[in-house]
């Protein structure tokens, strides 16, 4: 039994070279990967130019990855869109669709589940299950762009997962995503985010990519960046900023340091000053975020007058900040908590 190679994975001139096998001319390449990389078909009888014989013969030789929306939540306070999808092994995986002015924005997903344990985080409760591959992660995006009728013009991979511990599939998505003879999306417009793993950080920064980089650093210190974040006992502060300038020196695109804001944990004026200390001189801006809580955790978000004064002192030290706004709040908007309740409505219907 022939096993079967993942099509919308591929890059044209791989596909080129597995359509050569199949005995096909190079234009026929172009017309399949634009039907899977613009026009966003589902199925392959929907590539009306081919022949019957070559449509049957793609059947046999590729799997085409289309996900199945298994539950969509609309916002009623934005019009944020949260959305479950079903992969072809039985498990799921979320996106968020967000409305800016600048335009439309898709949070999607890199792996299913986590293994990176940050506490406050729902992604990672149930672990690590597997890593989407690059077609599952382009997937996303083009069932929300079928579905809203809208292009995507920003992507942050900021859903479940940890980026760089998929790099291989997060990397060849960012080529095909951008890619001009597909959606095009510029890389300018995408940002990866990763809880600071420096060896990834610095493989990255030699892709010659020109996505942000997003680093969730929520924590001057090692001392308290230990107890939100595992990663940390790993790698510590100072090697994951030394990666992060290297990334800025090598590609020039400025730095986004993430930074939740947990009431009594790391809200405080102490707090704020070594962050801006730490960042001084780095090229970059810092996002605050609420945190979001979670029933598994006992984090509290920071109140408003908290999150002004840290805002308010780091502005002081001319440190570029802004407060993540909250969109979605009604639907659980914030990573992994949509598949938990998803999860443990299945186990409870199990049982």
């Amino acid at each position: 039994m022939l096993e079967k190679t993942d099509i919308k994975s591929l890059f044209l001139p791989e596909l080129e070279a597995a359509l050569k096998e199949m005995g096909e001319k190079p234009f026929r390449a172009k017309q399949i990967y634009q039907w899977l990389h613009e026009k966003l078909v589902t199925d392959f009888d929907e590539m009306t130019n081919l022949s019957k014989s070559v449509r049957e013969q793609l059947k046999e030789r590729f799997t085409l990855t289309v996900l199945k929306a298994v539950d969509v939540k609309i916002s009623k306070i934005d019009g944020t869109r949260k959305y479950l999808f079903g992969l072809s092994d039985g498990n799921v995986i979320e996106s968020v669709w967000m409305q800016y002015h600048h335009g439309n924005s898709v949070c999607i997903s890199s792996q299913v589940g986590c293994r990176m344990g940050c506490k406050f985080c729902a992604s990672t409760l149930d672990g690590l299950e597997r890593n989407l591959t690059a077609s599952e992660m382009l997937d996303q995006i083009y069932r929300i762009q079928a579905d809203t009728g809208e292009r995507v013009s920003n992507i942050v991979i900021m859903g479940s997962g940890e980026p760089m511990d998929n790099y291989d599939n997060v990397v060849r998505f960012i080529r095909l995503i951008s890619d001009e003879k597909g959606l095009h999306i510029s890389q300018r417009n995408i940002t990866v985010s990763t809880c600071g793993i420096v060896p990834g950080i610095e493989r990255f920064s030699r892709e010659g990519l020109s996505v942000t980089l997003a680093l969730s650093l929520h924590a001057p210190s090692d001392q308290v960046r230990r107890t939100l974040m595992p990663v940390a006992n790993k790698y510590p502060v100072k090697d994951v900023l030394k990666a992060c300038q290297g990334y800025f020196e090598a590609t020039g695109r400025r730095l986004t340091f993430e930074y939740s804001l947990v009431s009594g944990v790391n809200d405080n004026l102490e707090e704020a000053k070594a962050l801006a200390a730490l960042l001084k001189g780095m090229h970059g801006h810092v996002n605050l975020i609420p945190v979001n809580p979670i029933k598994e955790r006992d984090f509290v978000q920071s109140d408003q007058k908290a999150i002004q004064s840290f805002q308010n002192y780091l502005e002081r030290q001319k440190i570029a900040v802004t407060v993540r706004r909250e969109m979605g709040r009604d639907i659980n908007g914030a990573c992994g908590q949509l598949r938990k309740s998803f999860l443990e409505e299945s186990q409870r219907e199990g049982e």
